[in-house]
């Protein structure tokens, strides 16, 4: 993700529009119909504002304790029809209650909390991760 780790920052993705407009050009040179957008922690600055705006374009997708959902309203989260799998470690204490007070608003969700797991609960938990989910993406159409 750009500024974020070791890549260079680029001025495209200052503005959630400008991350929108990223993803898209992501996903389309990578030739994904209908994807499934799986968005652990800081990428959420990414697939939040790409959800509430091109959410249609989703097969699913699976926030896990993103950050950013309190920059959006309930009411814009309601309007999503996208299903949506939201992931979360018990262990964390700080980001998952606030993500999931703001994502409990998206109609199509179901929620799983992995026991034991922290903010990376694919990394403490992964058979638990992946057991959750591989239901979630054989349940999609």
């Amino acid at each position: 993700i750009p500024g974020y780790g070791d890549s260079p920052s680029a001025e495209m993705v200052v503005t959630a529009q400008g991350r929108v407009a990223f993803l898209d050009h992501v996903l389309q040179e990578l030739g994904m119909q209908r994807p499934v957008l799986v968005s652990p922690s800081m990428s959420g600055r990414f697939a939040l504002p790409f959800l509430l705006v091109q959410g249609d374009r989703l097969s699913g997708f699976v926030p896990i304790a993103p950050v950013g959902t309190k920059d959006y309203t309930a009411e814009q989260y309601q309007r999503v029809q996208t299903p949506t799998l939201i992931l979360y470690g018990d262990r964390d204490t700080a980001l998952a209650p606030q993500a999931l007070q703001n994502l409990q608003h998206l109609p199509e969700r179901h929620v799983v909390v992995l026991p034991g797991a922290g903010h990376a609960c694919y990394l403490d938990k992964p058979e638990d991760f992946h057991r959750a989910l591989l239901g979630f993406l054989h349940q999609l159409k």
